[in-house]
């Protein structure tokens, strides 16, 4: 018998009816510990256009700097409520938002601790595998300073396309901008995942 291999397929059309839920990018929807902030952007491709169907997925720390998953018991959890995971699909503009908190530090491979950070997954047509990124905050600059991660980017512009600037609404609320590149100028850093 001679095994054919499959081809490599794009994201298709289905994706955004079968996986969207605009609820899951409020990830404080059923109450959290910490104040609530929210990360908005932008996702672009490589001509500077906005892509109007990406989904992105964030997953996080609490603010104590603990996952909600069963294999992390290294911190106590700041309560049961905050998922740490969220799903948002881009608008016909390519805008996307998540309403969460800011995470606590996590350790890293080598035990110390990682600057606060959301993890981001992109998928999107003409991707042929996801893209992951990670949202730091600007406002904690001494923190991102010795990050792991942050610091073996040596290609300073590459580097702050990570870090997200904050604004505040007039209600208080804490904004943090995140714009995307898939590509070209500008472009994201993304992970070798």
């Amino acid at each position: 018998m001679t095994l054919i291999p499959t081809s490599s397929q794009t994201i298709g059309p289905f994706f955004r009816e079968a996986l969207e839920r605009p609820a899951w990018s409020d990830l404080t929807r059923d109450g959290v510990s910490g104040p609530v902030i929210r990360i908005e952007g932008v996702v672009r491709d490589g001509d500077g256009e906005p892509v109007p169907d990406a989904m992105l997925e964030l997953w996080q720390a609490d603010a104590n700097g603990r996952y909600a998953h069963p294999e992390d018991t290294g911190r106590a959890s700041s309560g049961p409520a905050f998922r740490g995971f969220g799903r948002a699909c881009t608008d016909a503009q390519g805008r996307y938002w998540f309403a969460t908190i800011v995470p606590g530090a996590v350790a890293g491979p080598d035990g110390r601790a990682q600057a606060p950070h959301a993890n981001l997954t992109i998928f999107a047509r003409g991707l042929l595998k996801r893209l992951v990124t990670r949202i730091y905050f600007a406002d904690r600059a001494s923190e991102n300073a010795s990050d792991a991660l942050l610091s073996s980017i040596a290609d300073a512009d590459a580097r702050a396309t990570l870090i997200a600037p904050r604004t505040e609404r007039a209600d208080g609320t804490a904004v943090y901008r995140f714009d995307i590149v898939l590509q070209g100028a500008g472009e994201t850093a993304f992970l070798a995942i």
